[in-house]
């Protein structure tokens, strides 16, 4: 049976971390927060993991995550997220000085995934039981189209101490399927209450419960075609816009309000935690620490 493929996004350039923060060695062996997707997925079954990363620190990245780390243990490819990654009509424009965001981000595998994929975050810590459920539902839609998932976690065990965050809070219905996804910036606890910033800058109070993204998804390779022709509609609308960003969320909720696909919302006791400031990585060694204690982990993923 063809297993399925983890697609890490790692091309970001951790401007708020203040460095690469994707490369940055938080377990006791030195690994990173892939380094423990990539030891879950091939714990689920995964064959495959792809790494979406930039040019301009290639060679670093692949000195550390070579092919020779997970040598007899998953395979290893790595494509190119660049500015000059679009169609041969489009002009770029000198204000454009990044590439288009997560869905452009995904798009770069195309050529590489040809079976179903998950599609994690770099620098988020998704858990044993996450990737476990996203193989089950993967391994269920081999040769399907149009059956996506995605991993949603509660919004109050998702927060950073540190700051505001940004989340996609989700709509889900009474069967799970997922409805929609709005992206809710400035996300964070207010004496004792989960608030964010609406459109007009007011604060709006949201459960703790809420549903949300954390850019853990499984798709099949249909998804490319319905991403590429989006594309094209969005790099003629806003292409330029230095600010604007070909989101995963943006072309999700097209599928689905147009019920071209549907989407499973799976549910997983994981816990969630991750990078977004420096001062978060204490907290997160803590907690590698705790599960290793745990015997959730090995001292050394790779040893």
């Amino acid at each position: 049976m063809q297993r399925p493929t983890l697609l890490i996004l790692a091309a970001g350039m951790g401007s708020r971390y203040g460095s690469l923060k994707q490369m940055d060695g938080l377990g006791p062996g030195g690994e990173t927060i892939m380094d423990y997707s990539i030891y879950d997925a091939i714990r689920a079954g995964f064959g495959k993991v792809v790494f979406v990363i930039r040019n301009s620190f290639a060679d670093d990245f692949k000195a550390i995550f070579s092919a020779q780390r997970y040598q007899g243990k998953i395979a290893v490819e790595y494509v190119m997220q660049e500015l000059d990654k679009v169609p041969p009509w489009f002009t770029l424009g000198v204000e454009r000085t990044k590439p288009w965001g997560t869905n452009h981000a995904i798009m770069m595998a195309a050529e590489v995934i040809k079976e179903p994929f998950a599609v994690v975050n770099a620098d988020d810590f998704y858990g044993r039981s996450a990737f476990q459920a996203l193989s089950a539902f993967l391994n269920g839609v081999t040769g399907k189209q149009n059956e996506y998932c995605m991993v949603g976690y509660e919004l109050g065990k998702t927060l950073s101490e540190l700051g505001a965050v940004s989340r996609g809070v989700c709509s889900v219905d009474s069967a799970g399927f997922l409805t929609g996804v709005v992206e809710r910036t400035h996300i964070e606890r207010i004496d004792g209450q989960i608030q964010y910033k609406d459109e007009n800058g007011n604060l709006v109070a949201i459960d703790d419960t809420a549903i949300v993204s954390m850019n853990l998804w499984g798709f099949t390779p249909d998804y490319f075609e319905h991403s590429h022709k989006m594309f094209e509609e969005f790099l003629r609308e806003k292409g330029n816009d230095p600010k604007a960003e070909f989101f995963i969320p943006l072309v999700v909720n097209k599928l689905v309000a147009s019920v071209t696909a549907k989407l499973k919302v799976l549910k997983t006791d994981a816990e969630w935690f991750g990078v977004t400031y420096q001062g978060d990585r204490p907290k997160v060694v803590e907690k590698l620490n705790a599960l290793i204690a745990k015997g959730e982990y090995p001292q050394k993923l790779w040893g």
